[in-house]
């Protein structure tokens, strides 16, 4: 099997496994702010956004960033929000089927981005509710440091869900 593709294989198994019993503003908070003391424990500087039935509930630039790191938030946001997937896996499938589904659909590069580091939102028995996305390190890391403290907040192992590391 590719890297790639069991990167996406492990996604599927993220976006299936982490999700919350619920999810509210207090909630959100929580996540944004482990995200946010995560990466400053690790001295890396990102932005984040945490977004709740289509707000913004907890948005951070930590110092080091630009707004460039707001806009891809934004961007890669967007593609959560309208395929409830990860931007990250969106982008992975697009490498392995040469198909870009932003294409496909006619989104402007200037509003989405398939790239790491936005993640739904889930809660058990609900469904999508959200998106939380992390920009500011290269995207698989952005994406994993997101997959991190969801797993933490869900209950859920996070060496059971991260990708494997590759070589």
């Amino acid at each position: 099997m590719s890297p790639v593709q069991d990167d996406l294989d492990r996604i599927a198994e993220q976006e299936r496994r982490l999700q919350f019993d619920h999810f509210d503003e207090s909630t959100a908070w929580q996540l944004g702010a482990t995200l946010r003391n995560r990466a400053a424990e690790r001295g890396r500087n990102v932005t984040i956004e945490v977004r709740l039935a289509g707000h913004t509930v907890f948005l951070t630039a930590m110092p080091g960033t630009a707004p460039a790191n707001a806009d891809w938030a934004r961007r890669k946001r967007n593609v959560v929000e309208l395929l409830r997937r990860s931007s990250y896996g969106v982008g992975l499938e697009a490498k392995v089927t040469g198909r870009s589904l932003l294409d496909e659909m006619g989104l402007p590069t200037r509003d989405h981005a398939a790239h790491g580091g936005a993640f739904p939102i889930t809660v058990a028995g609900i469904g999508f509710v959200g998106v939380v996305t992390v920009s500011g390190l290269p995207q698989r890391e952005d994406h994993e440091l997101v997959v991190e403290v969801l797993a933490e907040l869900c209950g859920v192992g996070y060496d059971d869900v991260r990708l494997h590391t590759q070589d």
